[in-house]
């Protein structure tokens, strides 16, 4: 009887989620016609984006990002703390070049240079691991 019990609650659950999917669907435009005003939004809206200059963009990000925040409930502002916090141009600039000299760098090595850069960053890896991580599972 409680495997029959448990069978019954499992289909019921599955057909539940089933259904709450197929209802998360009616917002979507279905009809050509619904699909061509959205796209024509969207055409309108980039150009009017293309238009504004490197401040108004900005200014716009900026709205949006207070707007968002604000939205949130506690919890999720908690989370989102360090999260909404965006690098300059320059700083993002300047993190693509170092990886970028990095990658150049990596790239002329031989290969035995490139294992000895490798012995030497996992001995270091070694080196930093705690008494408890060396002992490793089941100490």
């Amino acid at each position: 009887m409680n495997k029959l019990l448990v069978a019954l609650v499992g289909i019921a659950v599955a057909f539940g989620s089933t259904m709450a999917i197929a209802d998360d669907n009616t917002n979507m435009a279905t009809t050509p016609a619904e699909q061509a005003k959205l796209n024509a939004e969207r055409a309108e809206a980039k150009a009017k984006w293309d238009k504004m200059t490197p401040e108004e963009k900005s200014a716009v990000v900026k709205s949006a990002r207070s707007k968002k925040l604000a939205d949130l409930n506690a919890m999720e502002r908690f989370g989102q703390e360090n999260d909404m916090m965006m690098e300059t141009q320059k700083e993002t600039a300047d993190a693509k070049a170092a990886r970028m000299a990095a990658k150049a760098k990596w790239d002329a090595m031989t290969p035995a240079e490139k294992a000895a850069v490798k012995k030497t960053a996992m001995q270091k890896k070694r080196d930093e691991l705690t008494v408890l991580e060396k002992a490793g599972p089941g100490s």
